[in-house]
């Protein structure tokens, strides 16, 4: 049996929510040529990981693989067109390889080739795109459902000229004849060479996120090996940490990987400083929770931890006292920095001490009723 797949020419789309902004998306259809079932899923984009993931979920929704599958010469299939032998994208070869099917893409220049496909997505339009279009998504996943529930009616519809649906036909005679599915849906590796940071962490520059490694293997070459949801890195071909892949900055780590300093770095967050300023002091806990509060969301809170740090210093430094009152200043005035808050602290304390001397020192009076002048004494 064989599985034609392609994308649609017209695109679909939802609207961000946060921002408003229509994004379109490419729509993946495959098509099972023997009884006409047909799937589709909306994809952000047609690159080669997106469309091995859309062929990933047509296969777990057909519930099996079949022996051929048939592209396009679309890039994301095929880097060289050729009537005979055409050359094949790597990932899209290693995917055949992984669930046990022939990729033969379509003849160049022979459109009769992908004619069924075609006409799959041209009965999509009418039925899928045309209920769609005075409907308003706000996320990927709210539109893919639509689709599916459309595409659902689509495959359960009475076929012209026959007794039966698409979706009868499918159960009845070729969902049998598919081979069975692996343990788990096939993910496209990439592949990063870095090398292991004094802080214990490699960086996945795609994600601009950091993971973990023994800190034994601080300063070594690495390779990460990482797919949509998985991140392994090796060290000389041996595996030495595994995690689930977290797009966007920040930090992923296994306690077990940091020497015992390391661990009691990481083990930090906002939370802990603003706790730790509030029992030491009111003051210092308003200033610390306002350093976190009010700052840029692009800045990692990481980055003000060293602050925190100087700031409860100082506290164990200064008089309970000037130190409040200086927080308190600092606060109406949006200093947050330690060396602000010490210099703070000092003009307070210059200032009550000036105070304090100027009462125990009152001037000296220069003229009142009973002062003497100098006629008293000629």
């Amino acid at each position: 049996n064989y599985l034609f797949v392609d994308f649609a020419g017209d695109t679909l789309s939802y609207v961000d929510p946060e921002t408003g902004e229509i994004i379109k998306v490419q729509v993946f259809v495959a098509t099972l040529p023997f009884t006409d079932y047909a799937y589709a899923v909306c994809v952000p984009s047609q690159k080669v990981e997106e469309f091995l993931h859309g062929i990933s979920m047509c296969l777990e929704h057909l519930g099996g693989v079949p022996k051929i599958l048939v592209p396009d010469n679309l890039k994301s299939a095929v880097i060289k067109a050729d009537k005979y032998e055409p050359t094949l994208n790597k990932a899209l070869e290693d995917m055949g390889n992984y669930y046990g099917f022939v990729v033969v893409p379509t003849r160049p220049h022979a459109p009769t080739h992908k004619a069924l496909v075609e006409n799959q997505v041209k009965m999509i339009y009418h039925r899928v795109y045309a209920k769609l279009r005075t409907c308003t998504f706000f996320s990927l996943q709210a539109l893919n459902e639509a689709v599916w529930e459309l595409m659902l009616a689509h495959n359960r519809k009475r076929m012209q000229m026959r007794p039966y649906s698409r979706e009868e036909h499918f159960h009845a005679a070729e969902k049998e004849t598919l081979q069975p599915l692996p343990a788990q849906p096939y993910q496209m590796q990439y592949y990063a060479e870095v090398t292991v940071q004094q802080n214990g962490f490699v960086l996945l520059g795609r994600d601009k996120h950091y993971y973990s490694v023994p800190y034994t293997l601080i300063g070594r070459k690495a390779t990460i090996i990482y797919t949509r949801s998985l991140v392994k890195v090796f060290v000389n071909r041996e595996s030495v940490a595994v995690h689930p892949r977290v797009p966007g900055y920040g930090y992923t780590k296994q306690d077990e990987h940091l020497a015992s300093n390391a661990q009691a770095i990481t083990s930090r967050s906002p939370n802990y400083y603003k706790e730790r300023a509030g029992r030491v002091s009111v003051g210092l806990g308003k200033l610390v929770t306002a350093i976190f509060d009010n700052t840029s969301t692009s800045t990692p809170p990481e980055y003000y931890y060293k602050t925190c740090d100087m700031m409860l210093r100082l506290q164990r430094s200064y008089p309970q006292e000037e130190f409040e009152q200086a927080c308190h200043i600092c606060l109406e005035n949006c200093l947050y920095t330690g060396k602000k808050l010490e210099a703070v602290v000092k003009n307070v304390m210059e200032a009550r001490s000036q105070w304090q001397t100027s009462i125990a020192f009152p001037p000296t009076p220069t003229d009142h009723a009973n002062m003497r002048g100098s006629e008293y004494y000629q």
